[in-house]
């Protein structure tokens, strides 16, 4: 569905020149392996579509998933998820109303606006790839009439010139397993700024960053000991200061209460500033290995969505285990001082070793 003719002009002589779907999908990696993405993606998609080579096939998926998250294949699994987002837009959308949904992805939540009423819905993607399969999802399922991809980032969206003006909603799921890192705050503080009507509405419309002391019994996998009768210690330096952890993972335990450390507004993103915070949360008895930390989306005034630790059994979001020095020894009542900033793109949190 993407053109080679839109390949640049410098471009074109080499393609030409390749006549064999193996010898696209050779140049496809080599043009990856350039830098020149966008016309490596365009041809891999010529060979994938084409068919005609299992071998070339097999090269040509290999640079068109490269640049493509794992995390788009668990998204659509969550249906917790998928049901907190229809709710919302089909409260929200009425007869005639036009959207935006940043991020098309599989085309999911373009397909639910249309479904709940729009009467036109935009969908962005900065990927070609997964722009090209998102536009043929929509076809397939009957909502090519409605739904239209534009295969840029939002930030270089135009409200007259690619949407015929401002929309009534703006939906996303640029949200990330710690809330910021897929850059959500700058992106929908432009877009509620630049694409939105005054007074629209952004699904979600608010998250929070909520955090609570965990124990993970496989942490010490993470981390080195002794071996074979040698101290290893110091290369715990080297480990990883955060990692993931499934929600749905029955052995992780909560060693203390829950509390909110950020809530991002995201009709006010545009606004919003570094942070940082400082909570004391009271534990309960046992071993602390980390902070965990997770989200809480709020959709609308009335539905939400939260990756609660050890509550779920599929959510799109891990919860993150902010790994502590050391294990802490709890005794129920103990008080832990956390001490978490954000910068707006990525959240920090440590603990105090010692009790305040």
């Amino acid at each position: 569905m993407i053109p080679l003719e839109d390949s640049t002009q410098s471009d074109r002589p080499a393609a030409k020149a390749l006549g064999k779907s193996a010898d696209w999908a050779v140049a496809a990696r080599a043009l990856l392996e350039n830098g020149q993405r966008e016309t490596a993606i365009k041809l891999a998609l010529k060979v994938w579509k084409e068919g005609s080579d299992p071998e070339a096939t097999l090269l040509a998926s290999e640079v068109l998933s490269s640049e493509v998250p794992r995390w788009h294949f668990r998204l659509v699994r969550d249906q917790l998820r998928n049901a907190a987002y229809d709710s919302a837009l089909r409260r929200a959308i009425k007869p005639g109303m036009r959207v935006l949904d940043i991020g098309s992805g599989t085309g999911l939540l373009a397909m639910m606006a249309a479904r709940a009423g729009a009467e036109q819905v935009f969908s962005c993607e900065m990927n070609l790839a997964v722009a090209d399969a998102a536009r043929e999802i929509i076809e397939a399922n009957g909502f090519a009439d409605r739904v239209s991809i534009i295969a840029r980032h939002s930030d270089e969206l135009d409200a007259d010139r690619d949407l015929g003006g401002r929309v009534d909603l703006i939906v996303s799921e640029i949200v990330s397993n710690n809330m910021l890192s897929q850059g959500v705050l700058t992106t929908m503080g432009r877009a509620v700024t630049h694409l939105l009507k005054p007074g629209g509405q952004a699904i979600p419309a608010r998250g929070t960053v909520k955090i609570a002391l965990g124990f993970d019994p496989e942490a010490f996998r993470r981390r080195m000991d002794r071996a074979d009768g040698f101290d290893l210690t110091a290369f715990n330096r080297l480990a990883e200061p955060r990692y993931t952890v499934s929600p749905a993972n029955r052995q992780f335990q909560m060693m203390s209460e829950t509390v909110d450390v950020f809530e991002f507004d995201f009709h006010a993103a545009s606004h919003l500033a570094k942070g940082r915070a400082e909570r004391v949360v009271t534990a309960r008895e046992g071993l602390a290995s980390c902070v965990a930390q997770w989200i809480h989306l709020q959709m609308d005034e009335v539905g939400s969505y939260e990756n609660v630790p050890g509550k779920m059994e599929e959510s799109a979001w891990a919860i993150l285990a902010h790994t502590l020095p050391k294990q802490l020894s709890l005794h129920a009542g103990d008080l832990v001082k956390v001490v978490a900033s954000h910068d707006l793109e990525s959240i920090r949190i440590v603990a105090a070793l010692d009790k305040p």
